[in-house]
């Protein structure tokens, strides 16, 4: 019985927030109209549609309100985001005719502002398709529960189980609600000012949207096959660094910049991090290229800065082929497994992870040279945390750790076995981490052309990459063991 009042609760939360994306993702009716590509609505109408009709189901299914397990809520994302890819992937079948399997992997790397894609008629496609590839980014980006979950008139016990299982940490207000919407001020803010500041290169304003659009949710979508390289354009590309870098940026660190606390801002652990390694990782690589792949310095250093920033903020979108020789690649990988900070866009396994990885590393050594009798205090942002909390703390973290290492292992040990000798194992290890880190940067393993096997586990890895791992191992574990048992 416990069990069906968990799904009811689950399922209405789950109809509240699919009605509230249905009415969100009508907002591409304007670019249809715009460009008056009429062959296109029924296609783009599938979405809210489907949307509206699965919301409105959900969303009437009696419940009872009660704080449900913290497991049942990890489910809940999971199935939710795996769903929204599904829905996501039909103006892609009905538009563009595209397969079943590269439809839901278009949708499945949009939503999760993964940045892979398997279209290769971008130059060709219609305007509102190309909108929506974006438009799923800029949302995903922010997080599809955190986006229904903030329109919402008030927040309950199992929306805040959502909005954490999500893999949201910002605490700023009392309410998930406020604190939300926050954020998507924020967001709308940066999005905005940073258009404005991509249209002084010169380009249209339709393309400088977009690439914001998909550059501050760290997405990496592009308008054109060729990518940024389409525009030839080295201020675009040196302006696109700032964006997205403020995508890997916690965005609650913004409201220091909005209280003109400026310095409080600089000081935090994250974002020195975060400039201290794209900086020196775009050093090393820039000497790398010029020095052992013979690159002219001007172009060494023009790809060096933006395929590593692309790649620690996880972004995905590059200016290169990425052909270079192992050694400035597995610096990339190193880089895009690390990831952007957490509460913002960017994937990965988070810089704050590293921050306490280290910290608890130089706490548990401190603890070997005295006796056992002294009590060694762990310090985090300036903080005295009791012990208990501190070991436990630490076993999460490194909990996450492990689990996205193995991730990696299991995708590449499956990847080889299916495609054996087409490529090299660095590019197959590089492009597995890019779609587990939501990144997209391409060495040239994936390719739209691939076995239908490699996309679905590219799929299954950028699905699985998003929500950090553990709300899909239990929702898979309650599959095979039963949902009572997690």
């Amino acid at each position: 019985m416990r069990r069906v009042e968990h799904l009811a609760l689950i399922a209405h939360d789950m109809g509240v927030i699919f009605e509230l994306l249905g009415s969100a993702t009508l907002v591409v009716f304007v670019i249809l109209f715009m460009y008056q590509e009429w062959t296109m609505i029924l296609p783009m109408a599938s979405v809210p549609l489907m949307f509206i009709v699965l919301g409105f189901l959900l969303s009437r299914v009696a419940r009872k309100e009660f704080e449900p397990r913290l497991s049942i809520a990890l489910v809940a994302v999971a199935l939710t985001w795996f769903a929204i890819a599904l829905i996501g992937s039909l103006p892609f079948i009905f538009g563009m005719h595209m397969t079943v399997t590269d439809s839901i992997f278009e949708a499945m790397s949009g939503w999760t502002s993964t940045g892979f894609t398997v279209m290769t008629s971008l130059d060709s496609a219609p305007h509102v398709i190309l909108f929506w590839r974006s438009f799923m980014q800029w949302i995903g980006g922010i997080g599809v529960i955190a986006f229904g979950i903030t329109m919402m008139s008030r927040s309950s016990i199992i929306q805040h189980r959502l909005y954490r299982s999500e893999g949201r940490s910002e605490a700023l207000m009392p309410s998930i609600i406020s604190t939300g919407r926050r954020m998507w001020g924020i967001y709308l803010v940066l999005t905005a000012g940073f258009t404005i500041m991509i249209l002084f290169t010169g380009i249209p304003l339709w393309d400088a949207l977009n690439l914001v659009l998909t550059t501050i949710s760290t997405g990496g979508f592009s308008l054109h096959e060729s990518g940024v390289s389409f525009y030839h354009n080295g201020l675009l590309e040196g302006l696109l660094l700032p964006v997205m870098i403020a995508g890997a940026i916690p965005f609650k660190l913004y409201f220091l910049l909005y209280r003109k606390r400026v310095s409080q801002f600089w000081k935090d652990p994250a974002v020195r991090l975060i400039l201290a390694l794209a900086l020196t990782g775009s050093l090393v690589i820039s000497f790398n290229l010029c020095v052992f792949n013979e690159y002219p310095v001007t172009e060494a250093i023009r790809q060096g800065f933006f395929c590593t920033i692309s790649g620690l903020t996880c972004c995905g979108l590059q200016n290169s082929s990425l052909h270079w020789s192992p050694l400035p690649l597995l610096v990339v990988i190193m880089l895009m497994l690390i990831g952007g900070a957490s509460g913002s866009t960017a994937g990965g396994i988070k810089i704050n992870r590293l921050i306490l990885g280290y910290e608890g590393l130089v706490w548990w050594f401190r603890r070997f040279f005295v006796s056992s009798r002294v009590i060694v205090p762990f310090k985090h942002d300036g903080k005295n945390i009791p012990r208990k909390i501190t070991e436990v703390e630490l076993s999460r973290n490194m909990l996450i750790v492990v689990l996205w290492v193995l991730l990696i292992f299991v995708a590449t040990f499956v990847a080889l076995h299916v495609t054996p000798g087409i490529s090299p194992t660095q590019l197959v290890v590089f492009d597995l981490v890019s779609a587990a880190s939501n990144v997209g940067l391409g060495s040239g393993y994936f390719t739209p052309s691939a076995p239908f096997q490699v996309k679905w586990l590219f799929i299954f890895v950028m699905w699985i990459g998003r929500l950090e791992i553990v709300p899909v191992l239990i929702l898979w574990m309650g599959i095979i063991r039963g949902f009572d048992a997690v």
